[in-house]
């Protein structure tokens, strides 16, 4: 089931949710619609507070990116729960993100190219894996949404300030998409 994505303004998206276990209700379920609402609105990742629930968990597909921009790399599809970035290394580099909850607008964020997660996957086995590239960027932004962070938070307040007018037009629900979005009250 294709779920409303949450948008800016919405207080769930500030809050640092809560790590989950094997009993969160009907976990499979919510997964597979995860997944689905983010191929629908064309995303590379999606966390559960974007669709209004605050747990510690995310879903990525970052192979897309590597076969639309023919960058170097395979890219990865994985689910993320209760995930910890231990370690960021490397020189940070620019890239443009974006973001579902905050639509039409789009800029360059600063991050490190390699991390290391320990994270649960989808059959409750412990992991610490390192992810580079574009892959990382894609986790590291999800992970962001964990703790209340937006990709907007990491650009200059100056950026922030030219930006204001589209933030509020989100915030108050006066933004199309092609997407089913539920704004703040």
């Amino acid at each position: 089931m294709i779920l409303p994505i949450i948008a800016y303004g919405d207080s769930i998206l500030r809050n640092v949710s809560k790590e989950i276990d094997r009993m969160f209700p009907n976990l499979d379920e919510f997964i597979a619609n995860m997944y689905e609402t983010m191929y629908a609105t064309n995303g590379v990742g999606i966390a559960a507070p974007q669709l209004g629930i605050p747990a510690r968990l995310f879903v990525i597909d970052s192979r897309e990116m590597y076969n639309k921009d023919g960058i170097e790399g395979q890219g990865l599809k994985q689910i993320f729960i209760n995930p910890e970035i231990i370690n960021e290394t490397g020189q940070n580099w620019e890239y443009e993100e974006g973001c579902l909850s905050i639509p039409g607008i789009r800029e360059n964020v600063r991050r490190r190219p390699t991390i290391k997660v320990r994270f649960t996957n989808e059959n409750w086995e412990d992991q610490t894996t390192e992810f580079d590239g574009y892959t990382a960027r894609v986790i590291q932004h999800e992970n962001d949404h964990l703790d209340g962070v937006l990709f907007i938070d990491k650009i200059s307040p100056l950026k922030k300030q030219l930006i204001r007018g589209k933030l509020m037009e989100i915030q108050r629900g006066w933004v199309k998409v092609d997407y089913r979005m539920r704004f703040a009250r």
